[in-house]
């Protein structure tokens, strides 16, 4: 779509809203502010009885005279309920075992985050595929989708297939003959790397909701460290990513212009645009009103298993398309011979309903809901990077101490009317051109952007608008794909399923010139 359609029809479709959030509460907002105080209220809350535990309230007999029909039965619920209850034993979420089968970078150096927070010390599990060559040339660093670990590829370590299996090897869209690749979990998530889930070095308790917010920059800056310091790489060949991970690639190159030699970046953005931010929204909304939740203290009870769940179903409805399921599905149901029912009944419903089966206890919840953020917060313009470069300068911490300066909300924010008071907003062609400078830096570098026409969750015109963005920065080095549903109606998810159609290009543009 052209810049000038873009614009007229973003403008056109803004409506003002009132935003709202819920209300924190003075002990949770003491417990991020302050890790002595977040002990105490952690003690007092993340060890209740299980509210869910007891029985559902029994329906009315099915003969009783006052009822005109037999009560309805719910099994779906059952089957949350049964497992709230078998917590007491297990089953035990399978990110907490993710014990094996990568290496571990730690760094005893503080990293100070865009938004003020601060840690004073990080992990990084990653995996390896290929060999490194002697001038260290050769690696290639992919980064991951949210909720993905290191094991984008089965290793001797590892065996099982990893989350693009088909696309790193021998001859493959990373030819491991050529490449040494790289794969890391980001910080935040729950596979290795330090997140929520992991042990705060100032107290030797789980962070929880006591870890700070982090951004897409935040996780490029820690796996440069790692690069650098541990792989003693002073230049990548390339930055792979897709989805978010073409955030991360696009990030790391900005933030690094000069340690990269060229950036693929696949269904991703350079900013992230009210749809998806709208999507990611409601998918925490759900898990944090999951009574389980806690505020994010139930690592040591029952987990919010059920708002897993939901999130989960609500997220795959942006990660396919409507084309597919319509000749995947269709309007059959799941079992034709019986009556309609309030659970999952049509083959599409049974279909996300397994699909949250599968997740809702693989990912720790407080990652879904820190990653998460960190997408919406991701924007490549210039006076975003300008502020949180801003900040993290003017971040105080002792080393004593493990609380850095950063603001946190008292009540629920609102819409305020920009004054004095307020830092200006930018129209639609300010950030444009804002955007612009913040991606000037990647002038010079080879940039392969591909995008698919059937993608809802990050729709082709956001692809096309990195193509454009750069190349209205100079960037004469840009190449952009866009896969049309005669190709691929996998919407999001094409980056995962269509191994030539993805593969081929990017195989190309990595080894143009070797």
């Amino acid at each position: 779509m052209p810049r000038a359609s873009i614009s007229t029809y973003m403008l056109r479709s803004v409506r003002r809203g009132v935003s709202s959030s819920a209300k924190v509460s003075q002990a949770a907002a003491a417990a991020v502010r302050r890790p002595a105080v977040a002990q105490q209220v952690h003690s007092s809350i993340s060890h209740p009885p299980l509210q869910s535990s007891s029985e559902p309230p029994s329906p009315p007999s099915p003969s009783s005279p006052k009822s005109s029909n037999r009560p309805m039965s719910f099994p779906c619920l059952d089957v949350l309920e049964h497992r709230t209850r078998s917590f007491d034993t297990g089953p035990e979420p399978t990110y907490s075992r993710n014990v094996s089968g990568y290496e571990t970078y730690h760094s005893s150096q503080p990293l100070r985050l865009d938004n003020g927070g601060i840690l004073l010390e990080y992990d990084i599990a990653y995996e390896t595929w290929g060999t490194l060559n002697a001038d260290k040339s050769n690696a290639i660093l992919l980064h991951t989708g949210l909720s993905a670990s290191s094991h984008a590829h089965s290793t001797a370590k590892s065996p099982n297939p990893g989350w693009w299996e088909k696309f790193i090897g021998p001859g493959c869209a990373i030819d491991t003959d050529n490449f040494f690749v790289i794969c890391t979990n980001v910080i935040g998530g729950c596979y290795g790397s330090s997140g929520p889930s992991s042990i705060d070095p100032a107290d030797g308790d789980k962070y929880a909701t006591r870890f700070p917010i982090v951004t897409i920059d935040d996780m490029t800056r820690a796996q440069q460290r790692l690069i650098s310091e541990e792989l003693g790489i002073s230049k990548l060949h390339a930055s792979v990513g897709a989805s978010m991970g073409g955030m991360q690639s696009l990030s790391y190159g900005t933030q690094f212009p000069d340690l990269v030699g060229r950036i693929v970046s696949i269904s991703g953005c350079a900013r992230s645009h009210p749809y998806s931010i709208a999507m990611r929204h409601t998918q925490r909304q759900v898990l944090m009103a999951d009574p389980n939740w806690r505020r994010g203290y139930y690592y040591d009870g029952v987990p919010p298993h059920a708002g897993m769940k939901l999130a989960r179903e609500i997220a795959t409805i942006t990660y396919r398309s409507g084309p597919e399921w319509e000749q995947r599905f269709g309007r059959k149901r799941a079992d034709p011979r019986k009556p309609p029912a309030l659970c999952p009944d049509f083959l599409i419903e049974t279909y996300l309903d397994h699909q949250g089966e599968k997740f809702c206890l693989e990912y720790d919840p407080n990652s879904l809901l820190y990653v998460s953020k960190a997408m919406d917060l991701f924007d490549m313009s210039l006076s975003v990077r300008q502020k949180a470069i801003k900040t993290r300068a003017l971040t105080n911490f002792e080393d004593d101490v493990a609380t850095a300066t950063c603001a946190l909300p008292h009540e629920p924010y609102e819409e305020v009317e920009e004054n004095a008071d307020t830092p200006h907003q930018l129209n639609f062609d300010e950030a444009r051109d804002d955007l612009v400078a913040g991606m000037r830096a990647l002038v010079d570098t080879p940039v392969f952007v591909l995008g698919v026409e059937s993608d809802i969750l990050f729709p082709s015109w956001q692809q096309k608008e990195i193509a454009d963005v750069l190349r209205e920065g100079g960037n004469e080095k840009v190449e952009h794909l866009e896969l049309g549903s005669e190709v691929s109606w996998y919407g999001h998810d094409t980056f995962l399923l269509s191994i030539d159609e993805v593969g081929q290009p990017v195989k190309k543009f990595l080894e143009k010139g070797l």
